[in-house]
């Protein structure tokens, strides 16, 4: 089944159509589809082809918030070939997806705010040409879905999230997501709110809990935030593993 179609135009009138089969993706996945182009009214070559992955992130370190849209990460899915005026050429392709790709839903819910897309991008006659931006749904691998279930379970209610310009430990991208829970029930009258950030990995994921953290990641207190990693095929109850780890930080804050 076809769920979306992005058409351009791009350099020399060659015409492509790119066609994502899902997307709906987690993390450490793929993104099935393919490309199909056209050549124009000249010979065309084209040196390359990838799908680039895009996200909209805050930018607020000059004391003012501001966003941008950045390229995170480029998979390559063909090669050179030559492609002569008016006839046509399709590639099938199944592009990874970077393990700490930001989350957009959560339990069939929008994260309000996410932004997050692929391009698609031509190498043609040495100079790079880009297409129109198609939305992604990035869905919660089994521990993240797990790690958020159990803070709902908890008392915690979803407030936002957002991406953060700048790299935190043990992570390789130009920016973090911030989920951010107020408390209610049990921790109410310890924490007044929770962000929850997470570096995946195919084997392990950090989870890091902060609060009331004025420098944010980039500039951690260490009495405000706990790090810990659980098994990212983790899918059970781990309720009480996010409740030690909740009284730690509660413990670090000295309340």
């Amino acid at each position: 089944m076809v769920f979306n179609i992005v058409k351009s135009v791009f350099g020399v009138g060659i015409s492509v159509d790119t066609t994502l089969t899902s997307t709906h993706i987690t993390p450490g996945g793929t993104l099935p589809g393919s490309v199909s182009f056209t050549g124009g009214e000249v010979p065309g070559k084209v040196e390359g082809i990838e799908i680039e992955y895009t996200a909209v992130v805050e930018d607020d370190s000059k004391g003012e918030e501001k966003t941008f849209t950045t390229d995170f990460f480029s998979a390559q899915v063909s090669g050179p070939f030559n492609l002569a005026p008016g006839t046509g050429h399709s590639i099938d392709f199944e592009a990874a997806v970077p393990w700490e790709t930001p989350l957009s839903t959560v339990a069939g819910r929008p994260l309000p705010g996410m932004k997050l897309g692929v391009a698609t991008k031509l190498a043609l006659d040495n100079a790079f040409d880009k297409g129109d931006l198609d939305e992604l749904t990035i869905e919660p691998l089994p521990v993240q879905a797990a790690v958020m279930d159990a803070l709902e379970g908890l008392g915690f209610v979803f407030q936002s999230a957002d991406l953060e310009k700048g790299t935190i430990a043990g992570s390789h991208m130009p920016f973090y997501q911030e989920v951010e829970y107020w408390a209610t029930g049990e921790f109410a009258d310890k924490l007044k709110e929770v962000e929850v950030t997470f570096v995946a990995s195919q084997s392990n994921t950090d989870v890091i809990f902060q609060t009331d953290n004025p420098g944010g990641l980039l500039t951690p207190d260490h009495n405000r935030f706990v790090r810990f990693g659980i098994a990212t095929d983790e899918a059970g109850d781990i309720t009480e593993t996010v409740r030690a780890q909740l009284e730690q930080l509660i413990q670090r804050k000295g309340i």
